[in-house]
């Protein structure tokens, strides 16, 4: 389908980035989409809405800059009152592993107690769709967990490298009457530097697995599985290689699913676990990396 309105091919598109097919937001809302996918986490931790009484949601960008997202998933669900804090998060790809450091701290410090999580992208929006560059890489998801108080977030680390030119996606803005209209930063799809997010991703997500994970006192072969960010198939091999660890260790998914941003690595936890390679106990690895450019491992038990 591609192929017919880009200069591309499947094979252009699979040698370079792994991606073989994606999800696209049609005729859906994407509000539903996040929605869904909190109200099936919630169930699967055997509560209802009404026990949440804190909601973090990772978001790049939607239709509406206000109302949050987390406040529109929050009236989705039919949540009554008294209603509790919402709240977005916006790091790029790395939202789900960041909103589980700032999970970790409301809970440590008695401020919630059940947290619903949740990472929705819709990424194919803010592409250009005449550059095959861009647009060939992403689609849309949404991923969710429920939180709750325990020790079983082993170790974190978080990194902020100031090269903000390296990924950019810029909203329309209104003109003043005060302007003349030169020089305004308008809005512009998405523009990424690739070979430079290749160089950044591999390099930093390699230097803070292997240091997060001895500072936790492990050492790479306990780790049962490492769930990377869904961005390119190539990316994730070169860090693979790098860390000299099996391949059974680092599912993956965006062949089927392109690059959903911060949606990928609980879309990835929620395969792992029903299809029962998840395991109760086991030592898992997730790292993101994005735009800024930030990284970030989070080491936990399941």
């Amino acid at each position: 389908m591609l192929s017919e309105f880009l200069d591309t091919s499947d094979e252009w598109i699979t040698t370079r980035t792994g991606i073989k097919t994606r999800h696209i937001i049609t005729e859906e809302r994407f509000e539903d989409l996040a929605t869904e996918a909190a109200a099936r986490a919630i169930e699967s931790a055997g509560l209802c809405p009404d026990d949440i009484d804190y909601i973090i949601c990772s978001n790049v960008s939607n239709l509406y800059v206000t109302p949050h997202l987390s406040s529109i998933i929050m009236g989705n669900l039919g949540m009554k009152g008294p209603l509790c804090p919402t709240m977005d998060v916006n790091v790029a790809c790395l939202g789900f592993v960041q909103g589980l450091d700032l999970g970790d701290a409301l809970l440590a410090t008695g401020r919630a107690h059940n947290i619903l999580l949740v990472a929705a992208e819709e990424c194919t929006r803010f592409c250009d769709w005449t550059d095959r560059n861009c647009s060939v890489l992403f689609g849309d998801g949404a991923g969710a967990v429920v939180l709750t108080k325990g020790d079983n977030l082993i170790a974190r680390k978080f990194t902020t490298t100031p090269m903000t030119d390296v990924i950019v996606y810029k909203n329309p803005m209104e003109a003043t009457p005060f302007e003349s209209g030169e020089g305004i930063d308008t809005h512009s799809p998405l523009v990424m530097k690739g070979r430079e997010v290749f160089r950044m991703a591999v390099t930093s997500a390699a230097r803070d697995i292997a240091q997060v994970t001895a500072s936790a006192g492990l050492t790479l072969d306990d780790i049962d599985h490492f769930l990377l960010h869904q961005a390119n198939l190539r990316i994730n091999e070169a860090i693979r290689e790098n860390l000299r660890q099996p391949e059974a260790k680092f599912p993956t998914n965006v062949q089927r699913f392109g690059n959903t941003s911060s949606a990928s690595i609980p879309l990835l936890l929620d395969e792992g676990v029903h299809e029962k390679r998840i395991k109760r106990g086991d030592k898992i690895l997730m790292s993101a990396f994005g735009a800024g450019f930030v990284s970030g491992i989070a080491i936990l038990e399941y």
